[in-house]
């Protein structure tokens, strides 16, 4: 495993590699708030098969430059770019959370450039059931980070024991999340243009959901996994993709886990992507 910095569009983007990059590529991304070391256990085992990188989204972590958007599909568009620069060919891009969105955003506007999506551990916004999660009281951040400034101004200095509280809510396997982690998260974010960069992914998702309640036939296939400690399943999340254009999109859960899959179930989520990817890739 390897650490390098990528540049494209005029931004340094922190990024995890590992494999040969003659081999088909996956691209790991993070959510919220998390960075590319939350994929740090599972990238040798990707980079049997693969070409595999773990990005930092723009700002966040290792990464230095402000995006031209944070609109998902601007993300998207980077980050495949950065990828590409890079070497990677018949990618699949995987993530989770936010990172979730920003892949289902390259299967939808960037689809002639990727093999493959997986879509994990979120809701699309725009597409059902967007307005129902929202409607959700435990969902009450989505509000509160989209607010211009205040976020930051509250959170500043403060981001370990504020992103600890999500963790605990989110994770279904808490052992599985270490200090050790926890502080990485943390300091990923601490510089003020890292934590502003990751309020700026929610104040841009009533954009999101405009563009993307536009339905656009997607033929690009897409994984939705999810893991089961919410009590939520695929089925909540497949008939608004499918309806919004998804024609190639299964379903999958993964055992005993909440939203940090690579930690808390990195056998089964590897199994899971690895399985789908070289089904795309041999496509």
């Amino acid at each position: 495993m390897r650490t390098q910095t990528i540049e494209h569009e005029g931004l340094a983007l922190g990024t995890l590699t590992a494999g040969d990059r003659a081999r088909p590529a996956i691209v790991l991304l993070h959510g919220w708030p998390q960075c590319k070391e939350v994929y740090g256990p599972v990238m040798e085992a990707f980079a049997s098969d693969h070409f595999v990188l773990a990005f930092d989204l723009p700002e966040i972590g290792d990464s230095r430059g402000p995006p031209r958007s944070a609109e998902k599909t601007v993300l998207a568009d980077i980050i495949v770019g950065a990828a590409e620069r890079a070497g990677a060919r018949s990618l699949v891009v995987a993530g989770f959370d936010v990172g979730g969105m920003i892949a289902y955003a390259a299967a939808r506007d960037h689809g002639d450039r990727i093999a493959g999506a997986v879509v994990m551990n979120t809701v699309i916004p725009g597409i059902d059931p967007w307005e129902k999660v929202l409607s959700d009281p435990r969902i009450w951040h989505f509000a509160f980070h989209a607010i211009p400034d205040l976020p930051e101004l509250l959170v500043t200095g403060h981001e370990r024991v504020y992103f600890d509280f999500f963790t605990s809510v989110l994770v279904g396997n808490k052992a599985a999340v270490t200090e050790t982690h926890r502080d990485v998260f943390a300091r990923a974010y601490e510089r003020p243009e890292a934590l502003k960069a990751g309020f700026d992914w929610y104040r841009a998702m009533q954009a999101d959901a405009g563009h993307n309640s536009r339905p656009k036939k997607i033929d690009t296939p897409m994984l939705y996994l999810r893991g089961d400690a919410d009590g939520r399943s695929p089925q909540d999340y497949l008939p608004g993709l499918k309806a919004a254009g998804a024609s190639r999109i299964e379903g999958g859960v993964l055992p005993d886990s909440g939203e940090l899959a690579p930690l808390e179930a990195p056998q089964a989520f590897m199994k899971a992507v690895v399985s789908f990817a070289k089904s795309c890739q041999q496509d």
